[in-house]
């Protein structure tokens, strides 16, 4: 599986399997942080983080402080995709990173990604055939 990332129209595929996805909230001014995988059944959030707490910026109910962070592993099924729409409220875009790099989405007002898992091409027949895949 790799994440295909839509911007504008063009779609970037990253041949990963893992990412983090964070963002400045826009009334608390207070860093979230997500830690994401990427399987066939869709994203799969796996932890989440908050710095502090407020408006909207409750930890989960089995949140721990540790290292700075309220930490939780929320109960969610695996989503389609992610849609960020950049709103202009917040300090900055999402922050996106992998193993291989970070990126900042929707960091202008109006932006809008969507990240989703995809296959690249020859994913799915590895075993031979024909590549009928698609991202």
């Amino acid at each position: 599986m790799s994440l295909c990332i839509t911007i504008a129209a063009k779609v970037v595929m990253v041949p990963i399997t893992a990412f983090s996805l964070s963002w400045v909230h826009s009334v608390e001014k207070i860093e979230w942080r997500e830690d994401w995988v990427v399987t066939p059944a869709g994203l799969e959030l796996k932890l989440a983080r908050v710095k502090g707490s407020g408006a909207g910026m409750e930890p989960g109910e089995d949140a721990v402080f540790k290292d700075g962070w309220w930490q939780w592993s929320p109960t969610v099924p695996p989503l389609p995709s992610i849609r960020l729409a950049a709103s202009g409220l917040t300090p900055s875009g999402w922050e996106l990173c992998h193993a291989r790099g970070c990126m900042t989405l929707g960091a202008t007002p109006g932006d809008e990604s969507v990240i989703s898992a995809c296959e690249a091409p020859g994913e799915r027949n590895r075993g031979g055939g024909e590549d009928t895949a698609s991202p």
